[in-house]
């Protein structure tokens, strides 16, 4: 089955083709809404969410587009809302911190080298934490996603101006904390 096949079936209620878009796209959507919430059992629970509203969710789909985009799209409008609305927003624990890293970015092949990504996942998880559930999003649509800023536009319902803005806020932000950690080091 492909995906347009699959997505015309679910159109229809053929819930057999859930489980082909599930299996395709449920890794990717868990890594956005986990880049968003910061917290691996809320992204799972966006995630599932989203896919058991799907069957209902994709009759609004136009086929004529990229089914992935519109996906991702929703994926990442429920992990803003979830981790706006969550209470556990609040930065996490060392040890609830070194769980998310090692789901989110694995480990590295020699000591030598997970030593240095360590480090570095650290001083990227520690720039993540410094920015709101909104400004995470604008950076996963970009740099994960490959969005554009047009789309980002159109998807958040604001200007490119302000798609803009909150790029260059958050990579602001993130690039502070880098400057920091590097003086910190010295």
């Amino acid at each position: 089955m492909d995906e347009r096949t699959a997505i015309q079936r679910l159109k229809t209620g053929d819930m057999n083709a859930l489980e082909f878009v599930v299996l395709r796209y449920q890794v990717k959507a868990l890594r956005t809404a986990n880049f968003i919430t910061r917290d691996l059992k809320l992204a799972e629970d966006v995630v599932q969410d989203c896919f058991l509203r799907l069957p209902r969710a994709v009759r609004s789909f136009d086929a004529s587009r990229p089914f992935e985009p519109w996906l991702m799209r929703v994926v990442v409008r429920a992990a803003v809302k979830a981790a706006q609305s969550d209470d556990r927003n609040v930065r996490a624990g060392a040890e609830a911190d070194a769980t998310w890293l090692e789901n989110l970015l694995g480990g590295a092949p020699s000591a030598e080298d997970e030593v240095e990504a360590l480090e570095f996942q650290r001083r990227v998880l520690e720039a993540l934490q410094s920015l709101s559930p909104r400004q995470r999003a604008v950076l996963v649509q970009r740099y994960f996603l490959g969005w554009s800023e047009k789309e980002m536009s159109a998807e958040l319902g604001v200007a490119a101006g302000t798609v803009k803005w909150l790029l260059n806020r958050a990579r602001s932000r993130m690039q502070a904390v880098f400057r920091k950690g590097a003086q910190d080091e010295r």
